[in-house]
């Protein structure tokens, strides 16, 4: 008798509607975590994006870049930072990738330090001390939200190996999230680079 009064007052009703509501809310939302990886190709809007004309300054040399100074080029992308083990391994085998292709040219390599704690001094000396030789820099605060917001926000989760691909017209593929040894990256890169300068 008491159980049956409690279940018919106004706040036991008024609570379980809630909770009814909640748990509705939350099961599409439960069922979207099944799929870890992003698309491996989502190609960008024909008409780039903004943050193609957002400044960065190479860490290793101070000259500034943007990326549609490589238009016509392939443009690789991977967002680290300096504390990242992951990250590190994937430097690695990005540097043993690109000299198994014969460091091209017309590959443009670009890691993006999105770790707002870190600045261009200290990752300039964690490039000299591990001797990369391609474009590092410090993502600014709207490179970082168009990352995020474009393509994924765990572009702005290092450690799951965010990379991001923009080929020779332009458009944004992402890559599957997780390491990717030297011959991976190659299988990818390949026909990107096979594709004719515009």
């Amino acid at each position: 008798m008491e159980s049956e009064s409690i279940m018919r007052s106004p706040t036991f009703i008024h609570t379980a509607l809630i909770l009814l509501v909640l748990t509705v809310l939350c099961l599409p939302a439960c069922s979207s975590f099944t799929a870890i990886n992003p698309p491996t190709s989502t190609p960008a809007p024909s008409a780039a994006p903004e943050w193609f004309t957002y400044k960065m300054t190479d860490v290793r040399t101070g000259g500034t870049f943007t990326i549609n100074d490589f238009a016509g080029k392939v443009v690789l992308i991977e967002t680290i930072a300096e504390w990242c083990p992951n990250c590190l391994f994937q430097q690695g085998e990005t540097r043993k990738m690109s000299k198994q292709l014969g460091n091209p040219q017309d590959l443009i390599l670009i890691s993006l330090d999105v770790d707002s704690h870190e600045d261009e001094a200290s990752l300039k000396q964690y490039t000299d001390e591990f001797g990369f030789e391609w474009r590092f820099a410090v993502a600014s605060l709207e490179v970082e939200r168009a990352l995020g917001n474009l393509y994924n926000a765990e572009y702005l989760n290092p450690p799951l190996e965010p990379m991001l691909l923009i080929d020779r017209q332009g458009n944004a593929h992402q890559l599957e999230y997780g390491q990717k040894d030297a011959d991976k990256l190659q299988k990818i890169l390949e026909p990107y680079l096979a594709e004719s300068p515009q």
